[in-house]
């Protein structure tokens, strides 16, 4: 997907109205089959790239989703519900990837909109999946849980004291 630097004002437009659309759809369908259509991660690094003012890199560029000046960061997403699995997992992350920052879009799958998003560091996410004892975590994939017990929520922020 290219930046909103690279398409412009109107093509950055017209691609919030494309994704508002496939939102639709892509609740429609799950709702029909029980199956997701797979447009969560186009969702999750278009919704972060707007709320946390990311550039969006280049389609399959390696190892990266979006820079934030030159922290380069792998955008992860997974769509939750009220009957949602506490373990779910999230997509693999590449232990040998240039990478500085992984953030975790949570999405509501009533209507794929954005509820959380959550930022660890490269180097802790890489530590917790190097630890024995999972054969999830030895294929690169942690559960939400794991994630969110090393990262930060940065969005909605916290409510301060």
């Amino acid at each position: 997907m290219k930046s909103d630097n690279d398409i412009g004002t109107e093509g950055a437009a017209r691609v919030g109205e494309i994704l508002a659309a496939a939102k639709r759809l892509a609740v429609e369908y799950y709702r029909l089959t029980g199956k997701p259509l797979g447009v969560t991660g186009e969702v999750a690094e278009y919704v972060a790239s707007e709320i946390l003012g990311l550039k969006l890199a280049p389609a399959r560029t390696t190892g990266y989703d979006a820079l934030r000046g030159t922290e380069r960061i792998q955008i992860k997403s997974r769509a939750h519900g009220e009957k949602t699995n506490s373990g779910q997992k999230m997509a693999r992350i590449r232990a040998d990837s240039p990478c500085d920052t992984v953030l975790l879009v949570v999405l509501d799958n009533a209507a794929l909109e954005p509820r959380e998003i959550w930022e660890a560091p490269f180097g802790p996410v890489i530590e917790r999946l190097a630890r024995p004892g999972s054969k999830a975590r030895a294929r690169g994939v942690l559960s939400v849980p794991e994630f969110t017990g090393i990262a930060r929520r940065v969005w909605p922020a916290e409510a301060s004291h």
